[in-house]
């Protein structure tokens, strides 16, 4: 018996209770259900685990003897059997030659396009007793496989720009940094022994951490910790006239944020807001919960900057010396968060700079390994 298909279902008379109406209602649903399944299905691409599964929904949703969806070097994933004599290479060469749906019944073909670019090839075969899918249909379905592709895509650029950023902003590491707390540390070898130690461990652990391969998400408490053994560096580099103050909720510590995040935005400030700054100066690092979110605030008393210029900065447009993290931090945040999370800065000449990062207390896939 040829199996019943979904896309274009008639009514027949009273199908079980609530009427014509209703069981069109409960067809409807199924359909929007099976298509967001195949999205689901296919979020790791034609050559994911679940390929097949989604053959298999694309089959039940056309109601057809066989589906095989194929990428440009041939078959990746098939549910149901093709006919004996059926020359599959062929219909595919067909397809990608001309990159239109071919229709020969009992077998009907289409193009996967992803970003206007040839893919692949959706091929289903009808049973023979059964209609062939119209040209029509079958376009409509191999665009919900394209599009759930795209969206395979999609995601692995943006994984691909967070893990770039992230090399990027472990290769930012300062040669002048560097060069400081070697010398700061050199210069206590003598008159101050056992500080010159533990600020060369405190070098070595900063280094650790931050060309660190671990994975991409830290806890908070593990970004406080390398964030807090910089600022001892640049506080013996500062002759001790720079004040520390870090106040951390204990409820966020073990939060999961992506790697190289406060650490960035702390050195931020450092670099470009008390070095320039005559006399002492202050720098905070506070962190609370605030229901959902969890809340990092960096703040500084130094020269601060126009608030035009910070939006330079985080649109990636500012002064190269000016942005050194902040865009990369920034857009790290959004990739992984959304749009709407994000850094927020507050300055003006003259009165320091506070950066605010607000991103959720859990979501998920962010977590540490």
């Amino acid at each position: 018996m040829a199996r019943r298909a979904w896309i274009g279902a008639r009514r027949r008379g009273r199908a079980g209770r609530g009427g014509p109406a209703g069981a069109d209602v409960r067809a409807t649903v199924e359909v929007l259900r099976e298509v967001r399944l195949i999205g689901a299905d296919l979020q790791e691409g034609l050559h994911g685990g679940r390929s097949v599964v989604a053959a298999r929904r694309v089959r039940r949703l056309l109601g057809v003897d066989a589906v095989v969806l194929a990428d440009l070097d041939g078959p990746v994933a098939r549910h149901g059997a093709l006919p004996a004599d059926t020359d599959l290479d062929a219909v595919l060469a067909q397809v990608y030659e001309h990159g239109t749906t071919f229709r020969k019944p009992p077998l009907c073909a289409a193009p996967l396009l992803v970003a206007d670019e040839l893919t692949g090839c959706l091929v289903v075969c009808a049973a023979p007793d059964a209609r062939v899918p119209e040209e029509r249909e079958l376009a409509e379905v191999a665009e919900l496989v394209s599009q759930a592709l795209d969206h395979t895509e999609l995601r692995s650029a943006r994984a691909r720009i967070a893990a770039a950023d992230l090399r990027t902003l472990r290769a930012q590491i300062s040669p002048h940094f560097v060069h400081n707390a070697l010398a700061v540390i050199a210069a206590h070898i003598r008159t101050d022994p056992g500080r010159a130690r533990r600020l060369l461990t405190d070098f070595a652990d900063y280094l650790r951490y931050s060309f660190s391969t671990v994975g991409d998400y830290v806890t908070v408490a593990a970004e406080l910790q390398a964030t807090q053994t910089y600022l001892e560096l640049q506080r013996a580099r500062f002759d001790d006239r720079m004040e520390i103050t870090v106040r951390m909720a204990p409820e966020i510590l073990p939060v999961a944020i992506p790697f190289l995040v406060v650490q960035p935005i702390v050195e931020n400030a450092v670099r470009h807001g008390l070095e320039k700054k005559a006399g002492p100066g202050h720098i905070s690092v506070s962190g609370f919960g605030e229901g959902p979110l969890c809340v990092i605030e960096i703040e500084d008393d130094g020269v601060g900057m126009e608030p035009e210029l910070a939006r330079a900065i985080l649109a990636g447009v500012g002064p190269p010396a000016k942005g050194v993290g902040l865009a990369n931090v920034d857009r790290r945040l959004r990739t992984v968060y959304g749009p709407e999370y994000g850094l927020v800065i507050e300055t003006a000449p003259g009165n320091g700079t506070k950066v605010t990062i607000r991103v959720p207390r859990f979501m998920r896939g962010v977590v540490t390994e």
